[in-house]
């Protein structure tokens, strides 16, 4: 294949100088002449181990060469890969402009009819909506009703660490492309042909917010660890030991494990040992913004779970709730964030019954008891049988966690299950 890569940045040349190794000729774009003097005259723009050699190899064989403009390079490409940067604006949003701009170069350059569309693979970070906001309408503007013949718009995003690039060009973690229909795009599956990954081949929107996801939750994670620190340190506990202790545990703690979204956390443990850390943290004087905000936080989404449980039922409509216990096959009532649900559902006016066959409001003991019967007094009279629950009219079942697993329902019930958003 002839690719272009528009942006010769950390990212776009390193890409570029992998694709080149592979045997695809390349043509990198630039505004900087400099830096195009540069990759021209075999000196890399960046400092990354490998990087040098494959493009002084590249030069060699001829399958290397760049340009300040785009010009008539794309004439006879099959992909075009855009690197540009998207620089934070004041306000904390990307800065799209230089976005918006080689767009706009990449449509004035495409003044001919192709045989195939030029395949456009944006890799710069964007917010989701970019694709079908900005870049889209900037190519249909120009092109009109020949846009589709000449252009099919991916997204890509990129996964690459300054010191280990190619290494994680070639070994990624995971391969996102973006498309208008979510289907594999055949240029992009001959581009990564070499490259063992998982693929997902997902929607623009769900391929956009990809690396805001795994960024952020890079940055929670060494939040995390440095907030646990500060507590070790201040209790003259060896910081050291307790993660080797943490991270040993690859069944709970480093593994997807409580990271799916759906329900809020609850039941005999979390909350109360988050409260004890915060005590903790307040009675040593350490400061711990990340772990003061997670019971905030789950009661942020316990009351948007109640939204969505309740979108568009007018009160007084009849809801049976599957699943009451903190989770399914327990009876365990404990701060369980399905209790809270079923008072705000009974407080917004809604006929509500529950059915959760691990829940016999006559058996609670202890903790349990006290717990139910003082947030949801009228607990016994909500709970129904099986036989009701699959033969009763319902305008909506919430199904919070597996006990819907149990019921029979018939054919187009109004399911909303919170403990896996769709």
């Amino acid at each position: 294949m002839k690719v272009a890569v528009l942006g010769l940045g950390y990212v776009g040349f390193t890409a570029a100088c992998c694709i080149a190794s592979e045997g695809h000729r390349v043509v990198g774009i630039d505004v900087s002449s400099r830096k195009v003097r540069q990759v021209m005259s075999g000196t890399t723009p960046i400092i990354e181990p490998q990087v040098e050699e494959m493009l002084k190899d590249a030069l060699a064989a001829g399958r290397f060469e760049a340009d300040t403009s785009i010009g008539g390079h794309l004439a006879d490409c099959d992909l075009a890969v855009v690197c540009v940067g998207t620089p934070s604006a004041a306000d904390g949003s990307h800065n799209m402009s230089y976005i918006a701009d080689v767009t706009r170069q990449i449509a004035a350059a495409l003044d001919a009819p192709r045989e195939n569309p030029l395949v456009i693979a944006y890799r710069s970070t964007f917010r989701p909506g970019t694709v079908e906001e900005l870049v889209l309408p900037i190519l249909e503007a120009t092109l009109g009703n020949d846009t589709a013949n000449r252009v099919e718009v991916v997204y890509n995003p990129e996964f690459l660490r300054e010191g280990t690039a190619v290494k994680d060009y070639f070994q990624p973690p995971k391969i996102v492309v973006g498309t208008k229909d979510g289907k594999a795009n055949p240029v992009m599956e001959q581009l990564n042909a070499n490259i063992e990954a998982p693929t997902f081949n997902v929607g623009y929107r769900e391929s956009e917010i990809t690396k805001f996801i795994d960024n952020s939750w890079h940055a929670a994670k060494v939040a995390f660890a440095n907030e646990i620190g500060r507590t070790c340190l201040a209790l003259g506990v060896s910081a050291q030991q307790v993660h080797e202790i943490f991270v040993s545990d690859t069944k709970l703690n480093i593994s997807a494990y409580y990271m799916r979204p759906g329900g809020a956390f609850g039941g005999s443990c979390l909350p109360k040992d988050v409260r004890a850390l915060q005590h903790i943290a307040a009675d040593t004087g350490t400061n711990l913004p990340m772990i003061n905000s997670l019971l905030g936080s789950n009661e942020a989404h316990k009351h948007r779970l109640f939204e969505y449980a309740a979108e568009g039922l007018e009160p007084g409509a009849r809801i049976l709730m599957a699943g009451l216990a903190f989770k399914a096959g327990t009876d365990d009532l404990r701060e369980s964030p399905n209790v809270d649900l079923a008072r705000k559902l009974l407080a917004a006016g809604f006929n509500l019954e529950i059915f959760d066959p691990g829940v016999d409001a006559t058996k609670l003991v202890g903790a349990n008891l006290g717990y139910a019967y003082s947030q949801l007094p009228v607990l016994e009279r909500l709970l129904v049988e099986k036989g009701h629950a699959e033969s009763t009219e319902y305008a909506r079942v919430v199904a919070t966690n597996a006990t819907i697993k149990s019921l029979t329902l018939p054919e187009g019930v109004d399911v909303r299950n919170l403990g896996t958003l769709p």
